[in-house]
């Protein structure tokens, strides 16, 4: 596998093609491209993700593998969606926790589309009883959740984003004094960046960077959830 230096210009421009032509004949027809420009790049970033997101925790996991690993699968699944565009028009990767086996777990991502690209930490749409633990561990430790949203290297760069409940989930007042966060369905926090970032061959540096502010949140969900962190 080759040394990473950056994703290639051409992983957007196939994005953007692959927009434009969302369909199996087509992909098919410029396969090698995808190999190319898309998947063996990714694989090349994970790679070189796992030294350093070793030295943030040894929980998460940077596996370079072409399915089953930290990139995501750019089939769509469309049996329960109107859209039957076979295809995702972006490159997903996510570093999992190693507790973790679907996207539903703490984690690390990368999110890249030709005109968006985006970082993000923390869980997104946890299951019932992991949402329960976190707002749970927010209620016993409101000290301890205030400092982790308010880190000010954190919010420098992160918004805290996702769902949010209409009214206060089950055992918790509306007038209690974190119910804005207890509200909320998930836990992420979104770093938006210009999409041309992604070629820079300091990429990685730049990753890791903006992932280590986002260490007291993950820590705090690892918490909540029993997890190491």
């Amino acid at each position: 596998m080759s040394t990473f230096n950056g994703f290639p210009k051409g992983t957007r421009k196939f994005l953007r093609d692959l927009g434009r032509n969302n369909n199996r004949d087509w992909f098919n027809a410029n396969k090698s491209k995808y190999e190319k420009e898309v998947r063996e790049p990714a694989l090349a970033f994970i790679t070189a993700m796992r030294k350093p997101l070793r030295s943030l925790s040894e929980c998460f996991q940077a596996i370079p593998k072409k399915t089953g690993g930290s990139l995501m699968r750019i089939y769509r699944d469309t049996r329960f969606s109107k859209d039957k565009t076979p295809y995702k028009t972006n490159v997903g990767i996510h570093f999992r926790h190693q507790s973790g086996c679907d996207v539903h777990a703490p984690g690390f991502y990368l999110h890249i589309e030709p005109s968006e690209a985006f970082l993000g930490a923390g869980i997104w749409h946890p299951d019932s009883q992991p949402l329960a633990d976190i707002r749970d561990h927010i209620d016993n430790n409101p000290t301890s959740w205030k400092k982790t949203r308010d880190n000010r290297t954190f919010r420098k760069h992160f918004d805290l984003t996702g769902d949010t409940l209409k009214r206060p989930p089950r055992g918790f007042e509306k007038d209690h004094p974190l119910i804005d966060d207890l509200r909320r369905k998930d836990f992420i926090g979104v770093c938006n960046f210009p999409p041309a970032d992604i070629e820079s061959p300091d990429f990685v540096k730049e990753v890791m960077a903006r992932f280590r502010a986002t260490r007291p949140l993950v820590r705090f969900l690892c918490e909540a959830l029993s997890l190491p962190f």
